[in-house]
């Protein structure tokens, strides 16, 4: 395997697949080549995409070839398996990961590092703003972390982070802690951050966090998060299996299983069975029966976690409820609820 001859302080990782539309992709790149922070290199990873993407990126590696290293294969493996790739050429000691369809402030990176470099932290993360154009003004604000989550770790620390332990994307780790620890994210599926974070998180030592929103996620149509499928939502299950294997197979249940059983029914159970019941066509009642037996077999008593019911409204814990008790009257109510509500919304 080949390595980029020139080390950086830095390696940004940004998987890409299809992203040539509307300039998405040169208005992230540029965005980090931009940077005010200037030791670093720049791994972008065309996962298989079948639009003009790689040609942009090569592009860029001609006009920034001290900066700008292209690696590419013929098989997809979303951004779980771009991302492992980059990590074998990253040479940086820290290691970022941007997704090819967002972009960050100029002053994004310096940020980071020196907060990382001045306290020692192998983590730091930030704040990141929601927008829908091209465009550096700084829109609807979203914590994915929060302040009193920072400083090194001990049990009730790590256990107050995995509570909330927030995206990759807007974080950057140092190189050590992913290879010392044998970390990656899971390929050929979507939502790899729900099944890596918090295995990721269980080898923190210590954790920093900026309250500024430098990170910019762009909203469209075709993001992960707007786009409801069978696929998809089969995905999230994948995710969440994946995530409670791992955290069971490195010894770290017993000592955090009511984080993990928070996580697992976030979203394992109620994000994939709210998402699947909006599907118009092609649900199948038999998913729902599985997703229960599921959640029965690993934690049975869900319900009395503390932190259960936090990212739900009064409405879902009563239909939680109503599936506990007879799972077809479930699936019955509840597609009846929402094909009502199309209706009445002219969909």
């Amino acid at each position: 395997m080949g390595r980029k001859k020139i080390l950086a302080k830095l390696s940004v990782i940004i998987p890409v697949y299809n992203m040539a539309k509307d300039g998405n992709l040169n208005f992230c790149l540029d965005s980090i080549i931009n940077q005010d922070y200037k030791d670093l290199e720049i791994i972008a990873v065309n996962d298989a995409s079948t639009d003009n993407s790689l040609e942009i990126l090569r592009e860029y590696e001609r006009r920034y070839p001290e900066k700008v290293k292209v690696v590419t294969y013929k098989d997809n493996r979303h951004q779980g398996g771009a991302r492992n790739e980059g990590i074998k050429y990253a040479t940086g000691e820290w290691i970022g990961f941007i997704d090819s369809d967002d972009w960050v402030a100029a002053d994004y990176f310096s940020k980071l590092i020196a907060k990382g470099e001045e306290t020692g932290a192998d983590v730091v993360g930030c704040t990141f703003n929601l927008v829908n154009k091209h465009t550096f003004e700084v829109g609807k604000i979203a914590k994915t972390n929060t302040i009193d989550q920072s400083g090194e770790f001990d049990t009730e620390k790590r256990k107050r982070f995995l509570e909330n332990n927030g995206s990759s994307v807007t974080k950057i780790y140092r190189a050590s802690l992913i290879r010392d620890n044998n970390l990656s994210f899971p390929e050929h599926i979507f939502y790899e951050d729900n099944a890596a974070g918090p295995v990721w998180a269980m080898y923190f030592k210590h954790f920093e966090y900026i309250d500024e929103p430098l990170y910019y996620y762009y909203q469209h149509d075709s993001s992960t998060v707007h786009t409801i499928t069978a696929e998809r939502c089969n995905d999230r299950m994948t995710a969440g299996e994946m995530m409670l294997s791992e955290i069971k197979k490195r010894g770290f249940l017993e000592e955090y299983h009511d984080e993990i059983e928070s996580i697992f029914t976030t979203i394992y159970f109620t994000n994939t069975v709210f998402s699947y019941m909006r599907i118009k066509k092609g649900k199948k009642y038999s998913v729902i029966k599985h997703i229960k037996k599921r959640m029965m077999e690993e934690f049975p008593d869900f319900r009395s976690n503390k932190n259960y019911g936090k990212f739900m409204d009064d409405e879902q814990k009563r239909y939680v409820d109503l599936m506990m008790k007879n799972s077809l009257a479930f699936y019955i109510k509840y597609s009846l609820l929402w094909m009502y509500r199309d209706l009445r919304a002219g969909k």
